[in-house]
């Protein structure tokens, strides 16, 4: 089956279509071009795969559709390029919207949105329901649409949307969005903390009625910026009691409690049985790199939190241990308060080792804090650095806190290579 192409999309296909960026959502939107009988062209700074790296007046010419990757700000020179040439320039996400005939169930979130997106999907498929995880979560709403044939009426695409794809949204629009918790991050792109609220906030605009949801923090943010929201749209998130039910699951507690609370919020507002939702909590299992328990060696326990790349992950991660932790953290800058965010976890770590472009910032600042700290060459150094620092029954814990390209591929590939480096250890002291 192919997507329904909306009555102003079809003339617009009939010429090449030009796709900025060659990631995944560039591939993924290309593939959806394609498949609705239409040509595309992948632009890409990089030059890499044979893309064009340079995308000028000509190009922009040609073009009467445009569709760029979530890495493209607004402001992007080819962007302003291609609007100048009067073409239509769609983010990734929008594009596919234009095409999906279910609904949509979109989350956002500082952190926590990826756990949500993938718990939502469970829980859904559990209760009898075509659930599709989608969006920012690795899977793009392009190739989800390609794949079903735009969908059927009643299949439900779980959405993770970041600020990077909210800030462009012109057709997207959600039955429903969920935004979890709001702290500080990428101010490298959104420049203020109010830009990067309002860009995310640009979601909880395209949302069809209203029906919104918003944790505690995000709460606060909505009063600090001068906006409101109705009663029922509020989820009290944080600082709430135990329950029963979710003891031996990873929702027993913070962080990943709040992910289960606006889960349930929105659960019980769609009228399916809570005795699903719970089970399907017994059942649901964490991704990769999000506080894992990798192994011991010599009575030092390793964890695994690379998807950690902000501030406020880093300090959720610490409070879930009793005793100050040996930290591995830095990596490619974001922006934001860093003599603040060292203070704040300066209690909680009893030694830092500092990998990344962000290292003599960050040890400036532990300078300033007393907070013991290594500065190491790679992540290698760090976690040697580490194992030597750490006495038996302490905490190792990489959680960066920080992006990862100035060193990785991305998060997955640190959070590999750590659990790598870290079953060498093993190995090392076997061979000794």
């Amino acid at each position: 089956m192919t997507p329904t192409v909306p009555t102003f999309l079809g003339p617009l296909l009939a010429q090449p279509v030009a796709i900025l960026g060659d990631g995944l959502s560039g591939r993924a939107a290309l593939g959806l071009v394609q498949r609705l009988g239409g040509t595309g062209r992948i632009f890409d700074a990089r030059g890499v795969a044979g893309a064009p790296a340079d995308f000028g007046p000509a190009e922009a010419q040609t073009a009467r559709l445009v569709v760029f990757s979530p890495g493209f700000s607004p402001g992007h020179p080819w962007l302003a390029l291609a609007h100048a040439a009067g073409a239509v320039c769609l983010g990734e996400l929008d594009f596919a919207s234009l095409l999906w005939r279910g609904s949509v169930v979109a989350v956002t979130g500082t952190n926590g949105k990826t756990t949500l997106t993938e718990f939502l999907t469970h829980a859904l498929r559990a209760a009898g329901r075509d659930a599709h995880a989608t969006g920012n979560i690795g899977f793009p709403f392009s190739q989800l649409v390609a794949e079903q044939g735009g969908g059927a009426p009643d299949s439900v695409a779980v959405c993770e949307v970041s600020s990077f794809q909210a800030e462009t949204l012109r057709h997207f629009r959600a039955d429903t969005a969920l935004w979890t918790n709001f702290a500080e991050d990428h101010l490298e792109r959104h420049r203020s903390l109010e830009a990067y609220f309002l860009a995310k906030w640009r979601l909880f605009e395209r949302t069809v009625g209203g029906h919104v949801l918003a944790g505690s923090g995000v709460q606060r943010a909505v009063a600090a910026y001068g906006q409101s929201l109705p009663a029922e749209a509020l989820v009290p998130s944080e600082n709430q009691p135990g329950d029963v039910l979710l003891r031996g699951t990873v929702f027993a507690d913070y962080p990943q409690r709040e992910n289960f609370i606006l889960a349930a919020a929105w659960w019980r507002g769609a009228g399916l049985p809570e005795t699903t939702l719970y089970g399907a909590a017994r059942t649901f299992r964490l991704g990769p790199h999000r506080l894992a328990r990798v192994g011991e060696h010599a009575g030092v326990t390793y964890w695994n939190d690379s998807k950690a790349t902000n501030f406020h992950a880093v300090e959720a991660a610490l409070a879930s241990f009793a005793a100050p932790v040996v930290l591995i953290a830095g990596g490619k800058s974001k922006g934001g308060d860093l003599a603040g965010f060292v203070r704040r976890i300066a209690p909680r770590v009893r030694h830092v080792c500092l990998i990344g472009e962000t290292a003599p910032a960050l040890a400036a600042c532990c300078r300033w804090e007393s907070l013991a700290h290594s500065a190491c060459a790679d992540l290698a150094a760090a976690v040697g650095e580490a194992g030597a620092r750490a006495q038996p029954g302490e905490q190792v814990l990489l959680s960066p806190g920080f992006a990862s390209f100035d060193q990785f591929r991305g998060y997955e590939d640190r959070g590999r290579q750590f659990v790598t480096l870290v079953n060498a250890l093993d190995a090392a002291g076997a061979l000794a």
